[in-house]
């Protein structure tokens, strides 16, 4: 079946996690994504995992699960042999995505401007931690940084445990999210106008509307955020609670959900005590709350629970360990996860495509590429000859 991005050549500069959590995606979707990596070590994440072999191989676990679908060439862009190589290659992409530090590119010679002298319609990404311009804008950010500048981390916890950091780098996805968001959008353009155009996409502004209903509370109701840990401030009983043998998640957000939770736990006077018969009032009330459904779901298992509140429309779900998540029947079903083969290493799970399109499906078909793995065949494109690769290899350009 077709690609949606069939025939769209990208060339991905990036390291790390933001940049290629983006390129992944466009690659996903059937783009061409041409890693361009540095010829000593390439992209940081070769060396950052949790199995020392595979580091030392340059084939991380953290480059692993997003680099699918991609080709890679070695190429050290600052060496003018390595410049000219990289303009020949840009002469027929239609995407350039890097994650340097603002002003880099413009110092190798590479950035927009000058390559859109000679693709005007290339589409280049910048990802950084806080844009192209302003008075952070050149300072270093990782994604724990940008977590505790966005206040994100603040508005994490509770009491005993705040600030708290969320426990996977939300910002570097999420910013990369946005910059595959930003790129699609701008092929679009694209399509309509003939038109390229340049890309500012920073991980401080990414993150922050994701904090829109938190931020709305303070912005325009004045109130500044509650830690409230497990609880979700928008109802009560809304967060998590202790049964007979762990956790459970409950969202009676409604209120025919609110009486419909005492239904099932069998505790009718709740719904005409004055602590508990309003909405507004019961937020006031969920610490007294909270003892009194605990008393009741603590005589029965997390699982009879979540069918008996399930069954009368009330949202309700154990709190599963990773493994049990990744292991779920709905996530096999809808088969989030996919095997591949890597090379010497034997089948590894990956991430795929998450949006399911029906006439144009994005699938994992290639595993990760070794460092370099398709120099021969991307310069030979190029009209490179094997000798005069041999050249540029000895002298540490390839």
């Amino acid at each position: 079946m077709a690609k949606i991005l069939e025939g769209i050549k990208v060339l991905d500069l990036t390291n790390v996690l933001s940049g290629p959590f983006t390129t992944l995606h466009l690659a996903l979707l059937g783009a061409e994504v041409i890693k361009v990596e540095n010829p000593k070590d390439g992209d940081l994440a070769r060396k950052l995992g949790i199995v020392p072999e595979l580091n030392k191989q340059l084939m991380g676990t953290s480059f692993l699960a997003q680099n699918c679908n991609k080709r890679s060439i070695t190429l050290n862009t600052k060496s003018p042999e390595g410049k000219d190589l990289f303009r020949r290659l840009v002469k027929d992409a239609d995407v350039v995505v890097e994650n340097f530090r603002p002003g880099v590119m413009k110092r190798l010679g590479l950035d927009y401007q000058t390559l859109a002298e000679n693709n005007p319609k290339l589409i280049y990404c910048a990802i950084s931690g806080f844009g192209q311009t302003g008075p952070d804008a050149l300072k270093p950010a990782y994604d724990q940084i940008i977590q505790g500048l966005s206040g994100e981390m603040a508005v994490n916890g509770d009491e005993r445990l705040n600030p708290l950091r969320t426990g996977f780098p939300v910002c570097d996805t999420v910013g990369g999210l946005n910059a595959a968001f930003a790129v699609m959008a701008a092929l679009f353009h694209r399509e309509r106008t003939g038109e390229g155009q340049f890309i500012d996409v920073a991980l401080l502004d990414s993150i922050m509307p994701l904090m829109g209903w938190v931020a709305a509370n303070l912005l325009i109701g004045g109130e500044q955020p509650t830690l409230m840990g497990n609880d979700n401030f928008t109802a009560a009983p809304s967060g998590t609670f202790l049964t007979q043998d762990g956790h459970i998640n409950i969202a009676a957000n409604k209120q025919e959900q609110w009486e419909a939770v005492c239904d099932v736990l069998e505790l009718p006077e709740l719904k005409t005590d004055p602590r508990f018969q309003e909405r507004d009032t019961r937020k006031k009330n969920r610490k007294a709350l909270t003892p009194l459904l605990e008393a009741r779901l603590a005589q029965k298992s997390t699982g009879f629970w979540v069918e008996a509140l399930n069954a009368k429309d009330v949202p309700s779900g154990e709190i599963l360990d990773l493994e049990a998540a990744l292991r779920q029947p709905q996530v096999q079903h809808r088969k989030v996860l996919h095997k591949i083969v890597v090379a010497g290493h034997g089948e590894v799970e990956v991430f795929g495509l998450t949006a399911l399109f029906e006439k144009t499906p994005g699938s994992v078909e290639t595993p990760p590429p070794t460092l370099g793995e398709h120099n021969q065949l991307i310069y030979g494109s190029l009209g490179l000859t094997e000798a005069e690769q041999a050249e540029l290899k000895a002298k540490g350009v390839i």
